[in-house]
């Protein structure tokens, strides 16, 4: 494959979406349209269109299958009349749900352009391939998903008949035999293929019955151009890079990026496993108790099945990482707040409903049978005292902001305008969310500060408060994967008197936005309270976490004589109250942490902020998976940081604009060029190559780079030269 995905897509529009198939030598473009109007959600219709690649024969054949399915209450039944040599013209279908009223589908023949092979086998006098052939299946409910294993042991029976009645020396063509069966009847799944010679082109319509009129070839074409056109405007609008990446090369890839992160979204559903056992190793209050919660996990029976639950939300990965990730969809939804406020608030509200009655939010949805098999099953497995880094609330702080800039400009050009900016023109329907929605915040909030605490006092540890403090539960002596930083090195064994810099700083953030929610709702009391813990935080940061030998933010453990002791793995922890905003101007802490991520032997590279200092003995170690590599998501929350700090009056607001200036280019020079160079965004970036590495395809918090190059350009003020 040599590249796929949207080039651009609009949630609300529509949108087109490419595949470089260079192994069957065709680029298939579709061309997806929605189509408001009725009371069951609206019509859509989507343009298929196949060209033969520059290498390809003069007569490349393409075989295109479309299915549909039905599952739960409703029926879908093909309405054309049974024809055993095939379909000719339009293929029909009539279905009905409780969800979606009646509905007819359509798979139309495509212009007269369309070729298909000749004759050049007997076989084909029953099976002319200039029609669509079309084959009905009962399948279990259960199995429906499962539509492309489905789909090969189908067309292995119409094989293994076409060698018996043809023989092996005399076999059809691979076009001829790789074929289903013409046989249109009673099911709740079916199969469509239609097989071409050269170029081809045609369209599926959805059409609702409650829909003013049926959607047509002629109603796409329209539609695809207002789509087209209304999504360019709106990047324009929103979302443009700034300088020095306002160039047509950088908008190019910055729609793509912005496109496939917004075309994942998705709805989810289904039953998911969970440990609720509350085994007291859990609480992991013992030296050892990583070998004691590994015992409890083995525990027969005490995993279950819970659900079904839904989830609305974006995903990392839409071939590789096809579920909702609680830690990534902040990052995801950073970039989508501009796009779509209305959208975004929806998805955040989809997570939020997830919550148990004691604030627990499963760090990973893994909902159904289907996503499951995307999963190794000893991943699969959620648990209620794991808790997973609550970038949700960058949400909260991003409405708050845009709230208190005030109302934004309309966008005439954008018929959608008015529902997607709905809360910020309207910022009491942007209240009366926050209120319906407090409640649960309040207990993910307090969820967190139960489950999470870190141990003070039983070491005599000297800090302000002597609550706040905190410690990741589901430690390994490898691995802290609820803290998303999976293998980044934390002290050796694990101890219950760790205190975790990340975490803390985390707790700080959610404090903060959980403040300002409750000003803007009018809850001063609640605020009063969280003021008070976002000050205990913010102080017990720098007198529990900050070496004055490192000059830096460390993780926290006891020694042999029970005394507590800093344990510094220079990296991305050690800058963590930075990149949550916890650091002030006139911090005296901030011109260290610059130091830090300005030094080439240290975090610096030429293409990003490295995860592990190079100095460090742990550097491209092990696993090596959060030890050495420029991730996207911590990189964006630098860049931001550096931003705020260089537009407020402190001794380091020049430096800081500087840094920035050159973070900026160096991520979004790197990320672009190996798009270029793989025609893929990548999970991680290789800190000496600059390589793209790992999951590709990756274009949930990678496609922040979108947010980074709409950033303000301030090389004029800081002086650094723009060589790209």
């Amino acid at each position: 494959m040599a590249g796929y995905g949207w080039d651009e897509y609009d949630v609300r529009l529509g949108g087109r979406q490419t595949i470089h198939d260079a192994g069957n030598m065709v680029d298939i473009t579709t061309e997806f349209v929605k189509i408001p109007g009725g009371q069951h959600g609206g019509s859509w219709g989507v343009r298929i269109k196949g060209t033969p690649r520059d290498d390809a024969p003069e007569h490349l054949i393409t075989s295109m299958i479309f299915y549909a399915g039905m599952e739960g209450f409703g029926s879908l039944q093909i309405s054309n009349e049974a024809d055993e040599l095939g379909i000719e013209g339009e293929v029909k279908m009539e279905g009905s749900s409780n969800e979606l009223g009646d509905f007819s589908l359509e798979v139309t023949e495509g212009p007269e352009t369309n070729g298909h092979p000749p004759p050049s086998h007997k076989s084909y006098a029953s099976k002319p391939l200039d029609r669509s052939i079309v084959a009905s299946l009962q399948v279990d409910e259960a199995n429906i998903w499962q539509a492309k294993p489905l789909l090969f042991q189908h067309m292995k029976t119409e094989i293994d008949e076409m060698i018996s009645l043809y023989g092996e020396e005399n076999a059809p063509p691979p076009w001829q035999i790789f074929t289903i069966a013409n046989n249109i009847g009673d099911g709740n799944m079916h199969f469509v293929q239609k097989v071409f010679d050269g170029a081809f082109e045609f369209d599926i319509t959805f059409s609702s019955g409650s829909a003013p009129e049926p959607v047509t070839s002629e109603l796409i074409s329209g539609a695809i151009k207002t789509a087209t056109k209304s999504f360019s405007d709106r990047f324009s609008n929103v979302l443009a890079p700034k300088a020095p990446f306002d160039k047509a090369k950088y908008r190019t890839f910055a729609h793509s990026m912005f496109s496939n992160l917004i075309g994942g979204i998705g709805y989810f559903f289904g039953d998911a496993i969970v440990d609720r056992s509350y085994a007291p190793e859990y609480e992991e209050e013992n030296e050892g108790f990583w070998q004691e919660t590994a015992e409890a996990r083995q525990r027969q029976g005490v995993v279950k099945l819970e659900g079904p639950a839904e989830l609305y939300t974006s995903i990392p990965s839409r071939p590789f990482f096809p579920r909702g990730f609680l830690w990534d969809e902040g990052f995801h939804l950073v970039p989508v707040a501009d796009w779509d406020m209305d959208l975004t608030l929806d998805i955040v509200k989809s997570w939020f409903n997830l919550i148990d009655e004691d604030g627990w939010i499963g760090r990973e949805q893994i909902l159904g049978p289907e996503a499951r098999s995307k999963v190794p099953s000893e991943f699969q497995v959620q648990y209620p005292h794991y808790a997973n880094p609550p970038t949700l609330f960058l949400i909260f702080e991003s409405l708050i902001n845009k709230l208190q800039q005030g109302p934004p400009g309309k966008d005439s050009s954008d018929p959608m305008e008015s529902i997607r900016s709905a809360h910020l023109q309207n910022p009491e329907n942007a209240k009366d969310y926050l209120r319906n929605l407090y409640p649960l915040l309040k207990r993910h909030y307090f969820w967190f500060r139960k489950t999470q605490w870190g141990d003070i006092k039983s070491y005599d540890r000297e800090a302000f408060s002597t609550k706040e403090a905190y410690r990741w539960r589901g430690r390994s002596p490898t691995h802290v994967l609820t803290s998303g930083l999976d293998d980044y090195p934390r002290p050796q064994p694990p101890h219950p008197g760790e205190l975790h810099t990340d975490l803390i700083s985390w707790m700080g953030m959610m404090t903060r936005s959980m403040r300002r929610i409750a000003e803007t709702i009018g809850e001063t009391d609640d605020a009063k309270e969280y003021q008070g813990y976002e000050t205990a935080i913010i102080r017990n940061i720098d007198d529990l976490h900050w070496s004055k030998k490192e000059q830096t933010y460390c993780d926290a453990t006891v020694d042999d004589y029970e005394e507590s002791k800093h344990v510094c793995h220079k990296g991305y922890v050690s800058i963590f109250p930075f990149l949550t905003g916890l650091l002030p101007p006139e911090s005296p802490r901030l011109g260290a942490i610059l130091d830090l991520i300005s030094d080439p032997e240290e975090l610096w590279s030429p293409y990003g902020l490295r995860s592990l200092s190079k100095s460090s003995p742990n550097y491209m170690t092990g696993e090596n998976y959060w030890r050495s590599p420029v991730w996207m998501n911590m990189n964006y929350l630098a860049v931001k940081a550096l931003y705020d700090l260089a537009q407020a009056a402190g001794p380091q607001q020049a430096r800081c604009a500087k840094i920035y200036t050159s973070l900026r280019k160096n991520l979004v020079e790197n990320v672009f060029r190996e798009w270029e160079r793989t025609k893929f965004a990548w999970e991680q970036y290789n800190p000496e190559t600059g390589e793209g590495q790992r999951t590709q395809h990756f274009t949930g918090w990678t496609s922040l780079v979108v947010k980074i190059m709409a950033m303000p350009d301030l090389s004029e003020k800081t002086g650094v030269k723009d060589e790209l």
